[in-house]
């Protein structure tokens, strides 16, 4: 068996950098990706110095083309893939009344229809890597607004609980081809994302990026036979 590889979407910080960074560590080669080039080589550097391997590929998730030019890329370069982590997301606020066509397409576009398209590209490999040791993972970062619709986040929690009805369909149509499906669904995370928040809600009180890049690692130490369907992460106090 060669080494194996790994795609992680909006892969330049927050949760998609941390997940990187540990397959990274863990062996994998990993192709990470985001929209904007300058900040996905200053991470791509940082996990090269390292000693990682790592390929970077800017991509604009609402085109058609990057993703496809995107999921080629790796190919080329690592011939396989044996995790993607569909991590690539935008959380736009608002009220449903104010809410533009615009923000509402991006949000659709980026969380949802991306994560389809990703996904259905990677799919042979995938196949090939689930015929090869029963374990391919398919990771897609939901959140835990795709379990509990949230008030201002209409459009966000829509998009999330499309997430969570996705990965459902996947496991359901692909289980028996070795492949594994899972959404995470994280409230507040230390992130970019979260910064709107952190007048009530202290970085230091939030779910850390590393708790996600530490459940991905369980996700994958789990025997073939285990499937996790979903993974919620609360804050103290927060309800289920």
């Amino acid at each position: 068996m060669g080494a194996r590889a790994a795609l992680v979407t909006g892969g330049s910080s927050g949760i998609g950098l941390a997940i990187a960074k540990a397959l990274a560590q863990d062996g994998y080669g990993v192709t990470i990706s985001a929209r904007r080039p300058d900040k996905l080589e200053h991470a791509a550097d940082g996990l090269r110095s390292e000693g990682l391997e790592v390929e970077s590929v800017p991509a604009n998730m609402t085109e058609e083309s990057d993703i496809v030019d995107l999921v080629a890329r790796h190919k080329e370069r690592f011939g396989r893939l044996d995790v993607l982590v569909n991590n690539a997301g935008v959380g736009i606020g608002g009220p449903l009344a104010e809410t533009d066509t615009k923000k509402l397409d991006m949000q659709i576009g980026v969380n949802l229809r991306a994560l389809f398209l990703t996904t259905r590209e990677c799919l042979g490999m995938l196949k090939e890597a689930g015929a090869e040791h029963r374990k391919a993972l398919v990771v897609n970062t939901a959140s835990i607004a795709g379990k509990s619709g949230q008030g201002w986040l209409g459009a966000y929690s829509a998009t999330k609980f499309g997430v969570v009805g996705f990965t459902q369909a996947l496991h359901k149509e692909h289980a028996t081809d070795g492949i594994q499906a899972t959404a995470l669904c994280p409230g507040f995370v230390d992130t970019a994302m979260t910064e709107w928040v952190k007048d009530s809600v202290s970085a230091q009180d939030m779910i850390q990026p590393e708790d996600i890049a530490a459940a991905v690692r369980y996700l994958l130490s789990t025997s073939p036979a285990c499937i996790v369907p979903e993974l919620q992460f609360i804050r103290p106090g927060e309800g289920l």
